[in-house]
């Protein structure tokens, strides 16, 4: 329910009201293409085609509101009836809607469609004085155009009646928006910066309330340890007072940040903040089942969910504001709900929201409730380490079929489904057509044909569904019928910056839309919000960053400088090894091992090695056991695919307290290499081997062609960018605070050149090359040196 308060008046459409006021009954999972693009215009040219046909005293799309006074505020209910006409003399509501259901099915209309007509018949009646209405229910199938009506003539005293109770049922949460939000615009005022300012912060928050203020995006370079989540949050909130904003959303996407901004909320309230947060919980870790399945006949959470819902969510706002992914579990479980989905719902009501990126970018999970048509709120876009946006956005908006998995899903279906059956058969032949045609590696211009095929199979697999209520072949069909909508989705709107393949892999062939320039899509989201700060410690070069996040390298960017004592810290690069893929051989596996013996020798404590591959790692830790190392260190190694558990239990083991050194080798770009704090003794150096590069692939040569093609820039781009920015994460593991200490180590020669060194941060200026020969002496010296340091103090 989208409520929106401004200047003591709360907005809320008729739909909304009605869809959350009276809705009851199951909870299911997907199967209807309502939310697709192509439902949603199939449904615009439905409702236009009847309209047309009723006649020239049919009045289309006519607009109405009603203001209810209640308490200090008011309320305005508004939407636009579908039609208003002349029927045995009552002026009737005509409420047309769009449907894929067997419409001799329907005995009668559903409520929600009912109660919708009910609001706008009430308030027409007020406004031309009327003693009676009449309310129509148009149901037309998307696809036969069959129609099926409903109607009857409701009094004005039944209208009112009615009416009454259902702003009796609404003004309870509406005093919960409107209390709450008198209450967190008074706490804000009386905010205060919780911490002491550190050299750069409140140069940064400053800036950061300029941008909110001008409603323009910026993007901040700010070094780890500067407190960027503060400096961020603390004048959002400021200025969302000033402003009346409805909304903050805090983007992240690891949830070690999100714990970092629930904490940073924690500060802020101890000192008097009123302001609630939800953190959102991916549906597959929070759901309560085996199988993420919203099916009533197997869970029973989903089973009457919307009969509860509400009145968990009452209970839930009304006790609490610091909703946890623990406290709404609790919730869920006390008044059987799905949690996914009444996390969800408290979104309506917070303040803030704290969550991955997918929420508000990706087309498949975002909030429609947010951003779909008709903006009503208004928000500000917090984006932690937006340095991961751009990946995160390829795939985002990317797409892809299998041959393979149209042959297998039709395999399963029943012989009774003979049109899906067909329908899969012709998806499957289109595909084996553009192998015949293009082979087994290709860009292709179009896949018309194919997009054709499937959207037959989706209309066919629509009606299955409809009529598939439990059944082991609707779970098969469900998994191909998604994938195929967002398919077409992404078909529907592709245009620059998109390259379509055809690629067979693993006996599998495959077509796929590949998003290479991400920034159009982006820039539509980012339109929702007033502004947005997107902030990382590895926005080098910044530009780079603009021009895929916004397509604008005319966005705002501030550098901020780190803090920190460059005495702390040693930048040492090795100018005599190197990972480049000519020279991988037993000579330069030697020489890494023997740095990380001259890094051990120079003094004993934590250190973490990155490696640009698992190959690579092996091939080195093969020297590290032969040579005797594990003697001297501890060695821990990263193995692939470490669930959660195991990752713990990896960190763990830097804050153990030892008697030799420990040397854990890692995977650069990994699960290690960025979002973990390993502070003060728990991690004194990192080596960082190579330039970060990705691996040479089809589509990575796919990013090259296409930025040489637009900017001249396609292995600046596909490559030194995307990679320099792996080593600049691995390489700030280790200053994290004020009081940390180490040894940043670079293996890879190439990193002298001034290509890259022109990417490096302002601050490693006093980075050093050295070789085989005094890497051991070089070592000794900077702690050395820090001992020295440390005996004058």
């Amino acid at each position: 329910m989208i409520l929106q308060l401004k200047d003591n008046q709360i907005k809320i459409s008729v739909r909304h009201l009605v869809e959350f006021i009276c809705r009851s009954g199951d909870l299911t999972s997907g199967g209807s293409r309502k939310a697709s693009l192509d439902a949603m215009q199939a449904g615009s040219r439905i409702h236009r085609k009847i309209q047309r046909s009723m006649g020239v005293d049919y009045k289309e799309e006519v607009s109405l509101k009603r203001t209810f006074h209640h308490k200090e505020y008011d309320v305005i209910v508004e939407g636009r009836a579908d039609g208003i006409f002349p029927k045995d003399g009552t002026m009737a509501i005509d409420e047309i809607k769009g449907t894929y259901r067997n419409l001799t099915m329907l005995e009668e209309p559903i409520f929600v469609h009912k109660a919708q007509a009910m609001c706008y018949g009430y308030f027409y009646g007020l406004e031309q004085s009327l003693e009676q209405v009449g309310i129509q229910i148009t149901y037309c199938h998307m696809e036969t155009e069959e129609i099926r009506r409903f109607y009857e003539v409701l009094s004005m005293q039944q209208l009112e009646s009615w009416m009454e109770d259902m702003m009796d049922g609404f003004f309870i949460w509406s005093d919960y928006v409107y209390e709450s939000k008198r209450k967190r615009n008074t706490s804000i005022r009386k905010q205060t910066f919780p911490f002491e300012y550190r050299t750069g912060q409140k140069g940064l928050s400053a800036s950061v309330y300029q941008s909110l203020k001008k409603e323009e995006h910026l993007f901040v370079q700010a070094p780890t340890g500067i407190g960027k989540t503060i400096s961020t949050i603390y004048p959002t909130i400021k200025r969302m007072e000033e402003k009346d904003t409805d909304k903050m959303f805090y983007l992240t996407a690891k949830t070690i940040t999100r714990t970092a901004a629930e904490e940073t909320f924690g500060i802020l309230r101890n000192q008097g903040l009123y302001f609630s947060t939800v953190t959102l919980t991916a549906k597959e870790k929070i759901c309560f089942q085996k199988e993420v399945e919203c099916n009533p006949e197997q869970c029973p959470y989903a089973k009457g969910h919307f009969d509860r819902v509400n009145q968990a969510l009452y209970e839930l706002i009304m006790n609490e504001t610091v909703f946890t992914r623990e406290l709404i579990e609790e919730y869920a479980q006390k008044f059987q709900v799905c949690p996914y989905e009444l996390s969800l719902d408290v979104c309506d009501f917070a303040d803030g929201i704290i969550c991955d990126y997918n929420y508000v970018f990706d087309p498949k999970v975002r909030l429609k409730r947010f951003f779909g048509e008709g903006r009503l709120l208004d928000f500000y876009y917090l984006v932690d380490e937006a340095h991961n946006l751009v990946d995160r956005a390829r795939t985002m908006y990317s797409a892809a079929v299998c041959k393979q998995d149209f042959l297998e899903v039709r395999r399963q279906m029943p012989a009774y489904a003979k049109r899906l059956r067909n329908a899969l058969n012709r998806c499957n032949k289109e595909m084996l057509e553009l192998r015949k045609k293009w082979g087994t590696r290709c860009v292709i211009e179009e896949t018309d044909q194919l997009v054709y095929a499937m959207l037959q199979f989706v209309s066919e697999a629509d009606a299955f569904l409809e009529n598939e209520e439990d059944s082991e072949a609707r779970k098969v069909l469900l998994e191909l019928y998604f994938c195929v909508q967002h398919y077409l989705n992404i078909y529907d709107t592709i245009e620059d910056g998109y390259e379509i393949y055809v690629l067979e892999a693993d006996k599998r062939f495959y077509c796929k839309l590949f998003c290479i320039n991400p920034s159009k899509q982006l820039k539509n989201c980012f339109d929702f919000a007033k502004a947005a700060v997107l902030f990382s410690a590895t926005l080098l070069p910044v530009n780079y960053y603009k021009a895929l996040l916004m397509g604008n390298e005319e966005e705002k960017a501030i550098y901020v400088p780190s803090p920190f004592d460059a005495a702390k810290r040693g930048i040492f690069i090795a100018n005599d090894v190197t990972s480049k893929y000519t020279r991988r051989n037993q000579n330069e596996y030697e020489k890494m091992f023997w740095y990380l013996e001259a890094l051990l020798n120079g003094r004993s404590g934590n250190y973490i090695a990155f490696f640009p591959s698992y190959e690579m790692l092996e091939k080195v830790a093969e020297f590290v056991y032969d040579r005797g190392l594990d003697i001297k260190a501890d060695i821990l190694i990263q193995n692939q695919n470490m669930q959660e558990p195991e990752r713990e239990t990896f960190l763990a083991e830097f804050r153990k307290e030892r008697k030799k050194s420990l040397l854990a080798l890692c995977v650069m770009g990994g699960i290690f290499s960025e979002g973990i704090d390993l502070t003060g003794e728990q991690l004194i150096g990192t080596v960082i081997v190579g330039n970060g590069f990705p691996g040479v692939g089809f589509e990575q040569n796919l990013l090259k062609e296409y930025f040489d093609r637009t900017l001249g820039t396609g292995f600046d781009y596909a490559y030194r960018y995307p990679g320099m920015n792996k080593v600049l994460q691995a390489a700030g593991r280790v200053i994290r605070t004020k009081d940390d200490e180490g040894v940043i180590l670079l293996l890879d020669e190439r990193l002298l050149g001034y290509e890259y060194q022109n990417l490096f941060p302002v601050e490693w200026q006093d980075r050093k090359s050295i070789s085989l020969r005094n890497a051991e002496f070089m070592m000794k010296e900077f702690w050395k040196g820090r001992e020295q340091y440390e005996w004058k103090k």
